[in-house]
């Protein structure tokens, strides 16, 4: 005899199993049909200590070129590229990166995210910061999305922001130590939680963006094992964006320095796309981008040949 007991749902119940991508979601004037593409978000560092090696203000420091010129040339080539919106941060994420106080990193972002907002005024831009003053400058300046590395800490202080100013923003997962008993699980419940908490403070559901933090309180293997694993991320039932580039997972697979990790980075978009990843954080926007298209082609069967009737 089973001793499993089995139920059935009401006729107008729903399984609470996403069968289908999320609702489109507006990030400034832009809407973004999830499901429908891989979309590709341009990495804009106003930093002198990017462990990418790409800050804007080490080139600015040797006298090379003035950074806020440089992020809106940056910012260009990216939209030429095909970048579907960028994301614009003024504090390196790096381990023993050099903290930034919040006038400075307000003084590295504002002007940045004005001057880019007028260059491309229907390009969609993100802020990734944690600081509540850098927030508020940062979408005055024409900023469009909350990038809040620290999503899934019991602070709801960026989603209240997000809130209160009615722009979406992405919860990443991090922790202070890479600890756990079963990776992916705790992960994924992290992420429920701080989407929990973040409708609390006032975020509508469709104005969540989760990311699994690739890099973040994680191990190199536990990384792996996270990228292997993300299409379970998709029962979260919101977009998810993972960022990869140049990190130093890819670094310690392939023995490369941060300067030779584009075809690493390559491969897991290419593979982020197989998992049905909504956005890929890139520096290289143009190979992340043919990449995505093909890989798209394949697995979403998003390409129509133009030159048949």
């Amino acid at each position: 005899m089973d001793a499993t007991p089995s139920v059935r749902l009401p006729a107008d119940d729903d399984s609470g199993i996403p069968d289908q991508p999320p609702a489109p979601g507006q990030i400034g004037s832009r809407t973004f049909v999830w499901g429908s593409q891989t979309f590709v978000m341009g990495v804009v560092n106003v930093t002198p200590d990017s462990f990418s090696g790409d800050g804007l203000l080490s080139r600015a420091g040797h006298g090379l070129e003035d950074p806020v010129a440089a992020a809106v040339r940056q910012a260009q080539l990216m939209a030429a590229e095909g970048a579907d919106l960028l994301d614009i941060g003024g504090e390196s994420t790096r381990p023993g990166h050099a903290s930034v106080t919040t006038a400075d990193e307000i003084g590295r972002v504002v002007p940045v995210v004005r001057a880019i907002r007028d260059a491309l005024p229907e390009m969609p831009i993100s802020i990734d910061t944690t600081k509540d003053e850098v927030a508020h400058a940062a979408l005055d300046a024409g900023a469009d999305l909350l990038n809040d590395i620290w999503g899934t800490s019991e602070s709801s202080v960026m989603s209240r922001i997000a809130a209160e100013r009615g722009v979406p923003i992405v919860l990443m997962h991090n922790r202070a130590e890479a600890r756990y008993r079963s990776l992916v699980a705790e992960v994924m419940a992290d992420l429920q939680r701080a989407c929990e908490r973040a409708m609390s403070a006032g975020v509508p559901w469709e104005s969540l963006i989760i990311d699994p933090g690739i890099g973040f309180g994680k191990t190199a293997e536990q990384n792996l094992e996270i990228l292997r694993d993300l299409s379970l991320f998709s029962a979260l039932g919101r977009p998810i964006l993972v960022g990869t580039s140049r990190k130093s997972t890819i670094g310690k697979v392939l023995d490369l320095p941060a300067d030779q990790r584009l075809e690493g980075t390559l491969a897991t978009t290419s593979l982020a796309v197989a998992s049905g990843v909504d956005v890929v954080r890139v520096h290289d926007v143009q190979a992340n981008v043919r990449v995505a298209r093909m890989a798209d082609a394949v697995v979403r069967g998003s390409w129509s040949d133009p030159g048949r009737a």
